[in-house]
């Protein structure tokens, strides 16, 4: 494997960054927690122009067609500025589940919304706190409607249509169900980074359409979710590095004792130690997109350690830039808090980091038993 991005590539993470520096600074994002509003649905638009939304899709449906390297670098630069902005649920959940186990008909009718931007999706999976469990799900899927309670469910209020994951007479099902109806119920549910907005679903007789023309099997919902966390892994990554240049920055910049706090010793271990996990955390990453980008039977490994290694370096990072800043760190006033949010918010997204450390162990185990 190549832990190398080709030129054209490295020439998209240069665009990208650009486009985020201008169109997404801190101030943009400061609005948004300032506000009322879940999310930028200007700079969105702005988003899918540039065709971000369409990266994976294929041609056939009106994407882009590139493949997932292309994909974990806007994933990088949407985490390093920390976008206000539904790209992870819309992107890497929802488009997702509906090109792997969507009907050519769905596909058709839903892809090309979803490329363009018009249409943001999202996927709503728990049910309560802690772990999913498949075989525990009480969201019941009855002929075209779902009855059942979703929480907590990233960017609801501003998602036209979800992926929710719930179970028939059959088994295990994905059902397509449009948010703006009468038997859709949405309630705003208080998390840390109000940038980004989560809510508690409640489907009561909701119309729906079941994903594709059978059941689904759990490991193939496994296999989204590990898809979506090498993405995840890069997203955080993004997160990581801005949190590490931003303590940097403000390590040279700020003198006690008539010299640069970055001089002391205790400051350079602490950015030390954030550059040693954020570059394990990179070469995890890079690891992870190989293997989903080729379709490598090692997914499962590479997607869990990725993720695992990108949790601890985002969350490191995050808190010590905090502590690095000192009390100024702590304040609404400083940008700091920006990062520490988001990344706590995606260490819970798709499981927590104690899931992802239970996945590495059964795919080392597999691993070893298939030796």
């Amino acid at each position: 494997m190549n832990f190398e991005f080709s030129d054209e590539q490295q020439l998209l993470r240069e665009q990208a960054r650009g486009f985020l520096t201008e169109h997404c600074p801190t101030s943009a994002v400061r609005a948004v927690l300032d506000g009322d509003q879940d999310w930028d649905a200007a700079l969105w638009q702005k988003v899918a122009d540039m065709g971000w939304t369409a990266t994976v899709i294929p041609e056939a449906y009106g994407g882009l067609g590139l493949s997932y390297y292309e994909l974990a670098i806007i994933a990088e630069e949407m985490g390093r500025s920390a976008a206000p902005l539904p790209f992870s649920s819309s992107v890497y959940l929802a488009s997702e589940a509906i090109q792997r186990f969507g009907t050519e008909s769905q596909k058709s009718e839903w892809l090309p919304k979803l490329a363009s931007g018009e249409c943001v999706a999202t996927v709503a999976m728990a049910e309560r706190a802690g772990r999913l469990v498949f075989d525990q799900l009480e969201t019941r899927c009855e002929g075209a409607s779902l009855t059942g309670y979703k929480a907590p469910v990233a960017d609801a209020a501003i998602a036209d249509v979800a992926v929710v994951l719930a179970r028939s007479g059959e088994g295990l099902e994905a059902c397509l169900v449009p948010m703006k109806q009468s038997g859709v119920s949405i309630e705003p549910v208080l998390t840390f980074d109000t940038s980004r907005g989560h809510s508690a679903v409640t489907l009561k007789g909701a119309e729906a359409q079941v994903l594709g023309d059978r059941t689904l099997q759990a490991d193939e919902w496994l296999c989204l979710l590990d898809g979506a966390a090498v993405l995840y892994a890069w997203e955080q990554l993004g997160v990581a590095e801005s949190a590490l240049t931003q303590a940097r920055d403000y390590a040279l910049q700020r003198f006690a004792f008539g010299r640069a706090i970055g001089s002391y010793q205790a400051i350079k271990h602490k950015l030390a130690n954030m550059y040693v996990k954020n570059t394990l955390a990179r070469s995890n990453a890079y690891y992870g997109v190989w293997a989903l980008a080729e379709g490598s039977d090692e997914l499962p490994l590479a997607a869990a350690t990725a993720r695992v290694a990108a949790i601890q370096a985002s969350t490191y990072a995050a808190e010590e830039n905090i502590q690095t800043h000192g009390g100024m760190g702590f304040t609404w006033e400083f940008d700091c808090h920006f990062y520490y949010r988001r990344a706590k918010l995606l260490s819970l997204a798709i499981g927590s980091e104690a899931v992802w450390q239970d996945r590495l162990v059964s795919a080392l185990a597999q691993q070893s038993a298939a030796a």
